[in-house]
C-alpha cells in the first residue's frame, strides 16, 4: 500500500473511531484544550504587558541619562552607602552642558510629590510638581496642547508661572480655558501659561498628573535641595559613549580621586526595562511551565484512553493483521487517532484562550497581544503531545499477535 493511501485510510479509520466514542473524545479534547487555553491566554497577556510597557517606556525618552546623588533603583537597605555623598550642583550641571559632545540638552529636575493644586472650588490631588528649565520639554518628550512651556527667562526672573498636565487641567478647569487662570500650590499663586498633551501612564502611574514650574521659583519656595540632572542626547546610539564621557566630566567636577568609586549614579531608561524583563521573565517561565504541565496531564489522559481503545479493538486489530495489514499501518492509525484528538483540543484551547485574553483586555487596562506564531505553536504543540503520548499505545497495538488477537473476546 502506498504511503499516501495508507495515510488516508489511517485518517479515515481514526476519525471513525473517534465518532464511535463521542463522550471519550470530548473528554480527551477538553483535557488538552484546557492546557492550550491556559498557556495561550497567559502568554498573550504577558506579551501584551511587554508591548504596553515598551510603548510607555518610550515616553520617558530612550536617549536620556538621569544623574542623581543616589541610585533611582536600589535593591535592599543600601541607603547608608550613599548618605555621605555630596549633592549635585548647578556648576556641575553647567560643566556637563559645556564639555559633553553627546549632550543635546541638560536640565535640572526637582520634585515635590503628591501635592494639591487648587483653583476656585476645584482641587487636583496627588500632583507631582517639578522645578526645571525650558529644555525639559524636549528631554521628557512633552508636547503642548495649549499655551507654552516654561522658559529659562521664567526661571531667571523667578516668575510664578506653571504648566499643567492634561489630567490636572481637566480636574481644575473642566469647562473653561486654563490659560492665564490662577492656581495655588502650597498657598502660593501661579499663573497657568500652558497645558501639556496627554502622555498616558507608566506602570500604572499617570504621566499626566504633573505640573512644571521654573527652577529658581521652585528653589525660592522650597529652599535649596538635592536635585537630579537630566541629559538628552543627540543620538540614542551614543548612550554608552555619553555615559562614559559624562561620568568623567562629573568625576573631575566633583574632585573624585582616581582610586575612588563614583559618588553619583547614572540611570538609563533601559535599566528599568531590564528589571521589568527580569520580573516578567520569571512570571512568563512559571506560566509556561503551568501550561505545559497541564498539557502533559492531558497527554497522559490521551495515552490512557488509547490503551483502553487498543484493548477494546484487539479483535479488530487481529482481523486487519490477518488480512495483511502491516505493523506500520497499525502504528500510523493509532498515532493519527491520538494526534487528531490532541489537535482538536489545541483548536478548542486556542479559541477559548483567545477569548479569555480578549475578556481580560475588555475588563481591565491590560491589553492582550496575540501573535500568529503563538497560535500556530499552541495547536502544533498540542498535536505533538498527542503524537508523543500515542507512541506506546500504537506500539502495543502493532505488536499484538494476530492469532491471539483473533481469539480475544
Amino acid at each position: 500500500m502506498k504511503p499516501s493511501v495508507e495515510l488516508y485510510e489511517g485518517t479515515r479509520i481514526a476519525l471513525s473511531s473517534l465518532r464511535a466514542n463521542p463522550l471519550r473524545t470530548i473528554l480527551t479534547v477538553a483535557a488538552v484544550g484546557i492546557g492550550v487555553a491556559t498557556l495561550l491566554a497567559i502568554v498573550s497577556i504577558i506579551q501584551g504587558l511587554n508591548a504596553s510597557f515598551a510603548h510607555q517606556l518610550e515616553s520617558l525618552g530612550t536617549a536620556t541619562l538621569n544623574i542623581s546623588r543616589t541610585p533611582q533603583i536600589s535593591m535592599g537597605p543600601t541607603w547608608w552607602m550613599y548618605r555621605n555623598r555630596k549633592q549635585l550642583t548647578v556648576p556641575q550641571m553647567q560643566a556637563i552642558a559645556a564639555q559633553s559632545r553627546y549632550a543635546a540638552f541638560v536640565v535640572p529636575e526637582l520634585n515635590e510629590e503628591s501635592k494639591d493644586i487648587t483653583s476656585r472650588q476645584q482641587t487636583a490631588s496627588g500632583v507631582d510638581v517639578t522645578g526645571t528649565l525650558g529644555d525639559f520639554q524636549r528631554v521628557g518628550g512633552y508636547e503642548m496642547a495649549k499655551g507654552r512651556f516654561i522658559t529659562d527667562a521664567d526661571s531667571d526672573n523667578e516668575r510664578f508661572v506653571i504648566v499643567l498636565g492634561s489630567q490636572v487641567a481637566e480636574a481644575l478647569f473642566p469647562d473653561r480655558n486654563p490659560l492665564a487662570e490662577s492656581v495655588r500650590v502650597d498657598s502660593r499663586p501661579y499663573r497657568v501659561v500652558g497645558v501639556l498633551a496627554p502622555k498616558g501612564s507608566l506602570l500604572g502611574q499617570s504621566l499626566d498628573l504633573v505640573a512644571f514650574v521654573p527652577f529658581k521659583s521652585f528653589l525660592g519656595v522650597y529652599g535649596k535641595r538635592d536635585f537630579q540632572i537630566d541629559v538628552a542626547l543627540h543620538d540614542p546610539k551614543d548612550l554608552d559613549k555619553a555615559e562614559d564621557e559624562i561620568t568623567g566630566i562629573l568625576r573631575r567636577a566633583r574632585n573624585v580621586p582616581p582610586d575612588k568609586p563614583d559618588d553619583f549614579s547614572v540611570f538609563r531608561a533601559e535599566q528599568l526595562a531590564d528589571i521589568y524583563k527580569g520580573l516578567t521573565g520569571a512570571l512568563y517561565g512559571v506560566a509556561v511551565a503551568v501550561g505545559i504541565i497541564t498539557l502533559i496531564v492531558g497527554g497522559i489522559g490521551i495515552m490512557n484512553i488509547m490503551l483502553v481503545s487498543v484493548r477494546e479493538r484487539t479483535r479488530e486489530i487481529g482481523v486487519r493483521r490477518a488480512l495483511g495489514a502491516r505493523r506500520r499501518t497499525i502504528v500510523v492509525q493509532f498515532l493519527l487517532e491520538a494526534s487528531t484528538v490532541s489537535a482538536l483540543g489545541g483548536v478548542l484551547g486556542t479559541t477559548v484562550g483567545l477569548g479569555l485574553a480578549k475578556l481580560v483586555s475588555a475588563v481591565s487596562s491590560v491589553t492582550a497581544v496575540v501573535q500568529p506564531l503563538t497560535v500556530v505553536a499552541g495547536v502544533g504543540f498540542a498535536a505533538l503531545v498527542g503524537l508523543v503520548f500515542g507512541i506506546w499505545p500504537a506500539a502495543r497495538a502493532a505488536q499484538l499477535d494476530p492469532v491471539e488477537a483473533l481469539r480475544h473476546e
